[in-house]
């Protein structure tokens, strides 16, 4: 460890104080202390520390001198952290203290965020959002170590750092929300796919992946199906293979007026259903053979007049049955 580590505090208590608010509605901004503010004053004693900084802050006493975060390396970061958590296990969490020294092991340690968030530079989600993302991993790892367990503190906070990460895309990079196990077994047959293809030379089939997973058909079938809703393709977007062809949206079909009459049309159905016999022939003649009024009238062998009233009477009742139902 670099000797200006383990030299005790000889800073004014200004430089010591975290700068900025101690509470945030984030919980990476809340973990994080505002810039530090180097001072070039002359040297103080740890009882001036403490008188200087009052009774809040009586638990930072003998605490090595903390550098610019820049200047501090991987194996300096390492063993400033050991005693820093030393000293968290015996402050009481919720005090100043406490948050001074968990704010300083994250900015201590976010080296190994940007370490883990490096792997995942191909995703289209911003570098900054993972890197937020993985610094909440970081807090929990920081709130959750023990010095008692013998575990070095990056090999213990690595796997908790990843795993926030890549819970962040399971839940907010599908295109369509799909349950954990499709999620999954969307990897698994992603990867069982590269490798029957290296084998056989060719695309596997349904079977052949379903005995490599050991699952049923139907299980593939419903991995494969979930795997599209991984990503969605814009309406407006144009083939690739053919910039000639126009968009998907101009593909997809036409509207169909007729869909508006459905509902009258169902809702018409029993009341028709309930008309006797003879108006019944009417509105089937008037309106499926598309006879007139007078035709009608020699069909059934009444006046065109008799008809007009029949028709009428007819629609009315049909119309205020609708419009009841509605």
């Amino acid at each position: 460890m670099s000797p200006r580590l383990d030299e005790a505090r000889t800073r004014n208590a200004s430089s010591a104080c975290p700068q900025g608010p101690t509470n945030s509605d984030s919980p990476a901004a809340s973990a994080v202390p505002g810039p530090r503010t180097s001072t070039t004053s002359t040297t103080s004693t740890t009882s001036d520390f403490h008188g200087a900084a009052g009774e809040e802050f009586e638990g930072l006493e003998g605490l090595p001198e903390i550098p610019p975060y820049a200047e501090v390396g991987a194996l300096d970061a390492r063993a400033l952290s050991k005693t820093l958590f030393e000293r968290l296990e015996s402050l009481e969490e919720g005090t100043h203290e406490y948050s001074y020294v968990r704010n300083t092991l994250v900015e201590l340690n976010l080296a190994l965020v940007k370490f883990a968030a490096s792997r995942f530079r191909s995703r289209s989600e911003p570098m900054e959002d993972i890197v937020q993302v993985g610094t909440i991993g970081l807090i929990k790892a920081i709130d959750r170590f023990e010095l008692s367990r013998g575990v070095e503190f990056p090999t213990f906070a690595m796997p908790t750092i990843v795993g926030e990460i890549k819970r962040f895309f399971r839940d907010t990079s599908w295109s369509v929300r799909v349950p954990r196990r499709l999620q999954e077994l969307r990897l698994d047959l992603a990867k069982a796919g590269d490798e029957l293809s290296q084998q056989l030379d060719r695309a596997p089939t349904v079977a052949e992946l379903s005995e490599r997973l050991g699952i049923t058909p139907e299980e593939v079938v419903e991995g494969m199906s979930a795997s599209n809703a991984y990503t969605a393709s814009s309406l407006d977007a144009k083939p690739e293979e053919d910039d000639n062809e126009g968009a998907l949206a101009d593909r997809i079909g036409y509207e169909d007026h007729g869909l508006e009459g459905i509902e009258y049309v169902e809702s018409l159905k029993p009341l028709i259903a309930a008309l006797p016999s003879r108006d019944r022939m009417i509105l089937s003649l008037r309106f499926v053979s598309n006879m007139t009024q007078s035709e009608i009238g020699e069909e059934l062998n009444i006046s065109q007049m008799h008809v007009s009233r029949l028709l009428s009477r007819t629609l009315t009742k049909l119309r205020k049955g609708l419009t009841l139902e509605e």
